[in-house]
């Protein structure tokens, strides 16, 4: 199967679409994500040893580009001495330097071009990735927020309009037996004072007013 499966067969508007339609969309949201991170990491691995094999080929390119240069100058040394044989085999071996180059660099072109091609795709992966990490962010707030709902519309449902009303009247109903109670326990304490009880009484109710009768009296203007 290759690395870039589900890069190529499955884009984010079609994630999107089944984490919506599924009974659980934070499980499915982070099954993708565990699948993404595979993927993630053998694309990594791919193109690591794409951009190795680029540099390799980069390498001898250079190597055989410096030993052209280097022959030519050292053919250029043996025709100022006249040695026609060194010049000669100091030619021969640029020219050989110059083919090899050639070839690597047809390579290292072409090896380049793959391993670019490769740094997008796993660009890409890694933008997908944090698309949909950010995208559970969202679904978890939003799952929480339906969940929180449901349960509140679920506890309130005990408290309609009918049942709260009763639950009012039943405690109207509840105070107004206290307070027939409490006024009838006053009457049955009130018939049961004797008569010596209010003839006390009275006589309380002379002595104050007695007193305040005397003291009214002191302010009398003379």
């Amino acid at each position: 199967m290759s690395i870039f499966k589900r890069l190529r067969d499955l884009t984010l508007s079609n994630v999107y679409s089944l984490i919506e339609k599924a009974e659980d969309p934070i499980k499915l949201t982070d099954q993708y994500i565990r699948d993404m991170q595979e993927d993630l990491a053998d694309a990594e691995k791919a193109v690591a040893a794409q951009i190795a094999i680029e540099k390799k080929f980069k390498q001898l390119y250079e190597e055989q580009a410096q030993l052209v240069e280097k022959r030519g100058e050292q053919a250029h040394l043996a025709a100022q001495s006249q040695n026609i044989d060194l010049a000669r085999r100091a030619l021969e071996e640029k020219k050989s330097a110059e083919q090899k180059a050639a070839e690597y660099k047809a390579s290292f072109d072409q090896n380049k071009m793959l391993a670019d091609n490769l740094r997008g795709k796993l660009d890409e992966m890694r933008k997908q990735l944090t698309d949909l990490k950010n995208k559970r962010e969202t679904l978890v707030a939003r799952y929480n927020a339906a969940k929180a709902q449901t349960e509140i519309n679920k506890a309130m449902s005990g408290f309609g309009t009918d049942s709260a009303a009763a639950g009012m009247k039943r405690m109207e109903e509840k105070m107004l037996q206290m307070e027939a109670q409490a006024e009838a326990s006053n009457e049955i304490n009130a018939k049961g004072k004797s008569l010596d009880d209010e003839f006390e009484k009275l006589g309380k109710d002379k002595a104050v007013e007695d007193e305040l009768a005397a003291l009214m009296k002191q302010y009398e203007k003379q």
